[in-house]
């Protein structure tokens, strides 16, 4: 299981991918299906959230997102080349408030 850890150099290497070479990941996010209540992050917070998230789990890219999350103002679903998913709660100010391993509904046949 992936431990989250933050530092200085992930989060300044992480950030300086999400401006220069990953704006691609954060503006890609947009996910599955979304009930009616959910909304995606968009604009500007999109790229500091994204940027904030991608920070905190040390790479991966942004493939789903929330406002209004019940756990935290933002939510950034990351996910890694493995399959492996992480959620991220983020406070307005984009600070990490959670993360935990996302669980996802096992498709319809598969075990």
């Amino acid at each position: 299981m992936r431990r989250v850890r933050e530092t200085v150099v992930v989060m300044a290497g992480s950030v300086v991918l999400v401006f220069i070479g990953g704006a691609s990941d954060v503006t890609a996010a947009g996910g599955g299906p979304r009930d009616d209540d959910e909304q995606p992050i968009s604009g500007n917070a999109l790229r500091r959230a994204g940027a904030a998230a991608l920070a905190a789990t040390g790479g991966g890219r942004v493939s789903d997102t929330e406002v209004g999350d019940e756990d935290g103002y933002y939510a950034v679903e990351v996910t890694f080349d493995d399959g492996a998913q992480i959620d991220v709660r983020l406070d307005e100010y984009f600070a990490v408030v959670h993360s935990d391993p996302a669980v996802e509904e096992p498709e319809s046949g598969r075990r």
